[in-house]
């Protein structure tokens, strides 16, 4: 399952770049006079916080390899996964289901809260194989033992 996991970063950078996308649009001030809901913002930035962490998890081990810790990317998985489960469960519950009827806003919408739950199943698959090989490599030590000395 390992072999995927390239695969899904790209597919969940993809997907974080139309979320973007959709979720600026709904932001737009055009559409709300007096107040912007949490969750709207929210969902903005969790586009913008997934591909800082998608990043983070690209760049730092080819490059700056001293910096990339593995403990630090499996919890930033782990807070971005339940980052896009709030969110989207929020968007959903906020526009609930109505009927767009060619309206773009509405539509937009829609589509911003199924692509939040594809990266939020993104996400979960990321941390489940991280985790299965954070908890794989736990128990093993690299260090030599050392022999023992009778006095």
């Amino acid at each position: 399952m390992e072999r995927f996991v390239p695969i899904a970063h790209g597919v969940a950078a993809l997907f974080a770049v139309i979320e973007l996308g959709l979720t600026a649009y709904v932001v737009t001030p055009k559409y709300y006079y007096y107040f912007l809901p949490a969750v709207v913002s929210f969902m903005l930035f969790n586009s913008i916080w997934s591909l800082l962490v998608l990043a983070y998890l690209f760049v730092t081990p080819i490059y700056f390899p001293r910096i990339f810790h593995g403990v630090v990317a499996l919890a930033l998985e782990w807070i971005t996964m339940i980052f896009w489960f709030g969110g989207s469960v929020g968007l959903a519950a906020h526009f609930g289901t109505p009927r767009c009827e060619g309206n773009t806003y509405c539509g937009s919408a829609q589509a911003a809260i199924a692509f939040g739950f594809f990266l939020w199943v993104l996400f979960a698959f990321l941390v489940f194989v991280d985790t299965m090989a954070f908890l794989r490599g736990r128990g093993q030590s690299t260090a030599q033992p050392k022999p023992s000395v009778v006095v």
